[in-house]
């Protein structure tokens, strides 16, 4: 055979190989390789990273007190429920994620069959221990990319089912900017390094933009403007318009979601001027508009249908909605409520009804139900204790210690009380 032949073959196989390689790459990081071969080819400026101003994310505080509305006993027996009595065994991100934005990061239980705060934040920021629950043949939730950190998210088992709700649930949850983030190879990376990755690979046309801006919100002020990996300029009053656009019930849950984004980022706003004036009226303007339907929504009993847009229309033709479709709506308008000025409330009467309506049909649920559908009645849990101007861990912690009967019960608890999460169905 001629050195020709040999050298001809030689590099058919090489770019083979490359092009092999490069498919590849497409197939587990799309994104990630078309911004590289862009910045190369095109000569694209490299995404620079956002300043982060805080080690600490910031935190909306609720504004009121509201015995009169939640007791301590109705909060214990409802925060008694929304425990993340999850199996360890293949535990759902997604409802890890809701677990942790309720309880953060410093929950603990004395039935060790409950993973603490600490544990659930373990398991979505290293992959060992993600690989420990779900198998070591199970597709990570954590991507390594070039530049950093990204999450998997999606339908797919095993994923986070929503765009950045992982980094928003973990935001919320107290995580520290500097807490080390584990991938299946990269060893180097922090909860700032995944912030950055999110702010590089953020796109406005996205299907959901709700836990985008509340990890941005959390993280970014008062920095209102940045440069996203596309090149293009981004800000707070965008992400308020993209929020705001389409119709209200169609968003996740019901429309409740983007409710909750938007009164946080008015929050945010008035402290660090994150919007401009007239993206701050028009935001309120909104938020006025979803006052004076659920106003007219809300049924005898206290509950908010899935349907609430329609405001009176929503009582006069009511849809057949199953119970945890009112649980959603009903507890996730309660949370946004607990952070909105008064004049965003409906009348005390109907907070009252609602806080009623939703703690004795969170208090009936058997435990597989709530478990079933927990990243609903997490909300309910956040949304009571923000009324009562506490956070779940902190009360639950303090009121176990102070009740020997519910330090008793928690502790002795066996085992098979804890149902699983894996085989219940999704939630969002």
């Amino acid at each position: 055979m001629s050195a020709r032949q040999i050298s001809l073959k030689s590099v058919a196989l090489v770019q083979a190989l490359v092009l092999i390689a490069f498919a590849v790459a497409i197939a587990v990081d799309a994104r990630a390789v078309t911004d590289a071969v862009s910045q190369r080819l095109l000569d694209e400026t490299p995404f620079e990273k956002v300043p982060i101003p805080r080690e600490q994310p910031l935190v909306v505080e609720p504004l009121y007190d509201r015995p009169d509305f939640v007791s301590d006993e109705d909060l214990a027996a409802v925060l008694r429920q929304v425990r993340p009595q999850f199996d360890r065994e293949q535990m759902k991100p997604n409802y890890v994620e809701h677990a942790l934005r309720g309880w953060g990061v410093r929950a603990k239980f004395a039935n060790p069959d409950i993973p603490s705060g600490e544990e659930l934040a373990l398991f979505l920021t290293d992959h060992a221990r993600f690989s420990d629950s779900w198998g070591k043949k199970a597709q990570p939730l954590l991507i390594d990319r070039p530049q950093g950190i990204a999450i998997r998210w999606g339908r797919e088992t095993g994923a986070s089912v929503h765009h950045d709700h992982w980094l928003a649930s973990l935001t919320e949850a107290g995580i520290s900017r500097d807490t080390p983030v584990y991938g299946p190879a990269r060893r180097d990376m922090t909860i700032g390094d995944v912030v950055q990755e999110s702010l590089r690979d953020f796109r406005l046309d996205e299907r959901e933009t709700e836990w985008t801006a509340m990890a941005f919100g959390l993280w970014l002020p008062p920095t209102r403007n940045w440069t996203g990996g596309d090149g293009r300029q981004y800000s707070f009053d965008l992400i308020a318009r993209r929020l705001m656009r389409g119709h209200k019930e169609k968003g996740v849950c019901s429309g409740t979601h983007r409710v909750y984004s938007l009164m946080l980022l008015i929050r945010l706003d008035d402290e660090f001027d994150i919007l401009s004036d007239g993206m701050h009226a028009e935001v309120y303007g909104y938020l006025e508009d979803v006052r004076d339907a659920i106003i007219a929504a809300q049924f005898e009993d206290g509950h908010w249908p899935s349907n609430w847009p329609e405001g009176a229309g929503a009582v006069e033709n009511p849809v057949d909605d199953p119970v945890y479709r009112q649980v959603i709506a009903t507890g996730h308008h309660l949370e946004w409520l607990a952070i909105a000025p008064r004049d965003l409330h409906p009348p005390d009467e109907q907070i009252r009804r609602a806080a009623e309506w939703v703690i004795q049909t969170t208090v009936e649920q058997p435990t597989e139900d709530i478990l079933a559908r927990y990243t609903f009645y997490s909300h309910v849990g956040n949304a009571l204790a923000l009324w009562r101007n506490t956070h779940p861990a902190d009360f639950w912690m303090e009121w176990v210690e102070t009740h020997p009967d519910a330090a008793a019960t928690e502790a002795s608890q066996e085992s098979d009380e804890t149902t699983a999460a894996s085989s219940s169905v999704d939630g969002t």
